[in-house]
């Protein structure tokens, strides 16, 4: 299996969303190399940054997965970085 190095970042504007996104990112732990979030009270949303190694086609799932919850914006930008494991 080929898989690539990504960082998605994500931000929630409506708290609601909380527990489906954070649903979406158990299911895909194993993929998951490290998740960072930061409150931003002053603003009332959240900012996450999720490192991935994953093949290219569960990255774009899980993008469309979670930009289609309410409130959410997401972004990914891959690496370079290619392995075959």
């Amino acid at each position: 299996m080929e898989t690539r190095v990504a960082v998605m970042s994500i931000i929630v504007e409506d708290p609601d969303s909380v527990e489906p996104l954070n649903t979406i990112l158990h299911e895909n732990g194993k993929y998951i190399i490290g998740r960072m979030g930061i409150p931003y009270h002053k603003r009332k949303i959240c900012i996450i940054s999720i490192a991935l190694d994953a093949p290219q086609n569960t990255i774009s799932a899980l993008a469309g997965m979670i930009g289609n919850l309410k409130g959410i914006s997401v972004k990914t930008a891959y690496s370079s970085v290619i392995s075959k494991d």
